[in-house]
């Protein structure tokens, strides 16, 4: 099989490629990836010169490169998005050009192709959840998007939708929690929290810390995207969670914090992100009973294998770190 992987040089497409070619070493990858800030190209530097992996730097919206990227093509894997929500906030037409007007650049040329389809979305889509509540978003909660980045993913979803309603395209879509592992930008909220520790800086929590976060490692969630691949049903979605217990951001750095040997006196309370989400969780029954996937890291390990790559690899941070703190330095937080 030969899939375009979009956004194949960021954080969870990174990984996935790498999890593919470990599970599917006779397939062929096509990556297709614009190189902003979050990608990095060393990231897949071992594959370059392979037969069976070609890297296309260019933008999905150019029809052209698009074009020229789904030559032979069987499978569509799209994770090229703008992604953080701070910098939704500072650039919201980014946001809107890339993940929407992107997607339907893909969308309108596999449609022609009739290939198919995988978009990976998120569950911020679904809006916020109260604090204390049982409450946890399902592949049937109404879309609610609060920010610049979740309203345009949920754009996205719609348009992929409407894809396969109108055109047959074969189409499947996953909602993610919170990923975290290896190969994520500094910038993010778990790796920033790491690498200020290493680098001698405080770590800076949001308001009051006590935001609610479904936190799904990466492999874990290539899995889930591996088994919708194999065994999903065509038009369907799966949201994929990773979590059974809510963990707020505080507790959340304290683990850190006692891992790397560090005290709570190095938590520094910053300004709220406008409009902050309260709380996420997921009901990933459906991908459990359907597909038989459920996550094999539990939160513990996860976190403690987080960071112990960060500080195992402190060269493949380093030179993006400053660029983060400047970013954050600009909004004040």
């Amino acid at each position: 099989m030969k899939l375009l992987v979009t956004g194949g040089l960021g954080f969870i497409g990174t990984n996935f490629i790498r999890y593919w070619f470990q599970n599917h070493p006779d397939d062929s990858i096509v990556n297709l990836d614009k190189v902003t800030y979050a990608a990095n190209p060393a990231n897949l530097a071992e594959f370059e010169g392979k037969n069976n992996y070609q890297f296309i730097k260019g933008d999905i919206c150019d029809p052209k490169i698009v074009q020229q990227a789904m030559e032979g093509v069987d499978l569509i894997v799209h994770f090229a998005a703008e992604s953080h929500v701070d910098r939704s906030l500072d650039d919201p037409e980014l946001f809107l050009r890339t993940n929407i007007l992107g997607t339907f650049n893909l969308l309108n040329i596999a449609a022609k192709k009739n290939i198919r389809f995988h978009h990976i979305s998120t569950d911020e889509v679904f809006g916020a959840l109260e604090l204390g509540t049982e409450d946890k978003f399902s592949e049937i909660t109404p879309y609610d998007p609060r920010s610049p980045y979740s309203s345009s993913k949920a754009s996205s979803d719609h348009l992929v939708r409407s894809f396969y309603h109108s055109f047959n395209l074969p189409i499947t879509i996953s909602n993610c929690s919170n990923n975290y592992g290896p190969y994520q930008s500094p910038e993010k909220f778990l790796p920033r929290m790491i690498t200020n520790l290493l680098t001698d800086q405080k770590v800076k929590v949001y308001g009051d810390g006590l935001n609610v976060r479904d936190w799904l490692h990466v492999l874990d969630h290539c899995r889930a995207i591996e088994a919708i691949i194999l065994k999903g049903k065509i038009g369907e979605t799966y949201v994929i969670g990773g979590l059974t217990k809510d963990v707020n951001n505080l507790e959340l750095t304290k683990t850190v914090l006692g891992l790397m040997g560090k005290g709570e006196d190095q938590i520094e309370f910053v300004a709220d992100r406008p409009g902050h989400d309260r709380r996420y969780a997921v009901n990933w029954e459906k991908i459990k009973n359907e597909l038989a996937w459920s996550p094999q890291y539990t939160f513990e390990e996860g976190i403690k294998a987080t960071v112990d790559w960060y500080t195992q690899n402190q060269s493949w941070w380093q030179a993006s770190k400053s660029e983060a703190e400047q970013f954050y330095k600009k909004i004040g937080r």
